[in-house]
């Protein structure tokens, strides 16, 4: 039943909320606009699998510092139930550059503390992958990441980790949830006194151990110093990837890298760009004007929180293309294998993980090198379910995902831009050795294994009304699915939605298939307003079949 968002709101004037807080919500009352109202309080942010995320602002639809700390208090009680046999329980906490992060670093950290739990609090912004990082090398049984990645200034978030340095899966994210909905007030919440007990700042040490982890994963050295001038521009787009990724770079040996300098203040309104994105053309137009300038070779752009790499390569007349995600997986990928096959490390025990809306191209290509390769539902915390899944009996290689993600080894179970950042410039170096560019390199790939062409639409749906459209267009491609996607007879349907008949945990996924190889997946977002579309075609004919296929859903 829809509850009356007008009494929820006056519910927030009481003295549970601060003094700025009841005034803002009074504004709003008041204001003669019942959208922004509605918006604000027709909800309860809700707490998913992977924790929250929300426009900043008052109200129960609202990050900010009531309902991230109802949300602290729910996963402290889950814990202290989990770990109850546990003298200690140790929380790592790491956060972005957005607007209000440390803030809600710190009250997560009070929070936590008021309810008996150590904390480890990074003393300032660093990436998402470190954090993960740093949960397995302390010991911790969670850890919590102030951010909302890539999104809008608007926006942040709060990312809930597990002890192996994973966000949280089944059975533990859907506990953490019935935990957190039994906190439905403030007077439920132990903020504690703003006295940082239990509470370890902790910071370069951790740098140390982290970069000291991802230079053992090196493949190449002499190709790095027989090319350690490579030019490289970098910009972290106003993120966290400013602390790790230019010393990444430099610690494997790379001398000539150029910075972005208005895009390395940590700014939460990202002043220099739309969004904070890497998937955005727009977000590396600085790092290639600036490329263009220096002549450089590369360029790489992460985003707020460091686990997503954006990068531009040269094609075969000199101009600087974009790559994207799947592209960028696609040469890793085969350049990892490759290093490992002729360092003799490869055996039956290896294996690749990917997402099942990435490019089927590293099906191909793990098929040549003899190594297993498993599809996972969207989202990384399923690719590290798999390396937990087969931890200390086989060996995880890489895995990565369309949108821009991608890891290497075991050290981290999540996306990591630093890693993937310096093993990008390490395959530039050896395709150098090998007298390629990264283009060219693609190109033969795409020589071997045949043209694999993926593009992703995505339809932004707002509010309440853009909610409910979303969830009727999944209704209605379930009822009348589509016969034909573009130009081809749909042979096949898989509905997610039905673990039974996929194998996989259920998820509110459709993927079409054609008769010549093409594939739609269709899937709403579970962090922004939005419906996103996957394609999917192979051959000469690819480009022309997407923009068939990308008509035809866009009606």
């Amino acid at each position: 039943m829809e509850r009356n968002y007008i009494d929820v709101a006056k519910s927030w004037l009481s003295d549970s909320y601060d003094v700025e807080t009841r005034q803002k919500v009074n504004m709003m009352l008041n204001s003669g606009d019942p959208k922004e109202l509605e918006d604000a309080f027709y909800r309860t942010l809700e707490f998913g699998t992977g924790g929250l995320r929300g426009i900043m602002g008052v109200g129960t639809n609202r990050m900010n510092k009531y309902t991230v700390g109802m949300a602290t208090q729910g996963l402290a009680n889950y814990l202290k139930m989990h770990y109850a046999d546990l003298e200690k329980i140790n929380v790592a906490i790491s956060y972005d550059s957005r607007n209000n992060s440390r803030e809600f670093a710190l009250i997560t950290a009070q929070v936590l503390g008021a309810n008996e739990i150590h904390v480890y609090l990074f003393d300032n912004l660093r990436p998402l992958p470190e954090l993960s990082y740093t949960i397995r090398e302390l010991g911790c049984q969670a850890g919590v990441m102030i951010t909302a990645s890539h999104n809008p200034k608007e926006y942040n978030g709060y990312k809930v980790f597990w002890a192996d340095g994973a966000q949280v899966t089944p059975p533990h994210d859907g506990n953490i949830i019935a935990e957190v909905n039994k906190i439905t007030d403030p007077s439920q919440v132990k903020f504690g006194d703003g006295t940082p007990y239990n509470i370890t700042s902790i910071g370069a040490e951790m740098d140390e151990k982290y970069l000291n982890a991802i230079m053992t994963l090196t493949l190449s050295p002499e190709a790095v110093k027989n090319n350690a001038d490579l030019k490289i521009v970098y910009t972290p787009i106003h993120g966290t990837g400013v602390r790790l990724v230019p010393e990444a770079l430099r610690r494997v040996g790379f001398t000539n890298i150029i910075t972005v300098a208005d895009q390395e203040i940590s700014d939460g309104n990202f002043p220099t760009v739309m969004s904070p994105n890497p998937e955005e053309p727009s977000a590396l137009k600085m790092a290639i004007d600036l490329a263009e300038k220096e002549g450089a070779n590369l360029v790489m752009a992460t985003d707020p929180d460091a686990d997503r790499v954006g990068i531009a390569v040269r094609d075969n007349e000199g101009k600087m293309v974009l790559m994207n995600g799947n592209q960028t997986a696609s040469i890793l990928t085969y350049y990892i294998l490759t290093r490992w096959q002729e360092l003799g490390k490869l055996s039956d025990k290896n294996y690749l993980v990917k997402t099942i809306v990435t490019t089927e191209l590293l099906v191909e290509i793990a098929k040549k090198f003899g190594v297993q390769i498993y599809d996972v539902l969207t989202g990384f915390k399923y690719i590290a379910q798999i390396i937990r899944e087969n931890e200390g009996e086989r060996v995880f290689i890489c895995g990565g995902e369309e949108s821009y993600g991608f890891n290497i080894g075991e050290f981290v179970r999540d996306k990591d831009a630093v890693n993937s950042c310096k093993m990008i410039a390490e395959c530039a170096a050896w395709a150098a050795d090998q007298g390629m560019t990264l283009y060219q390199l693609l190109q033969k790939i795409y020589a071997e294994f045949g043209i694999f062409i993926e593009r992703l639409l995505s339809v932004t749906l707002k509010g309440k009304d853009g909610a409910e459209q979303i969830a009727q267009l999944m209704k209605d491609y379930r009822a009348t699915p589509p016969t034909v996607i573009g130009d081809e007879k749909v042979v096949k349907v898989i509905d997610y939605n039905k673990p039974e008949e996929t194998g996989l945990p259920k998820s509110n996924v459709l993927r079409f298939f054609g008769e010549g190889g093409s594939v739609v997946t269709v899937r709403p977002s579970g962090t922004e307003p939005k419906i996103k579309y996957y394609f999917g075609a192979k051959g000469d004919t690819a480009e022309a079949k997407i923009e068939m296929m990308k008509a035809q859903f866009q009606k």
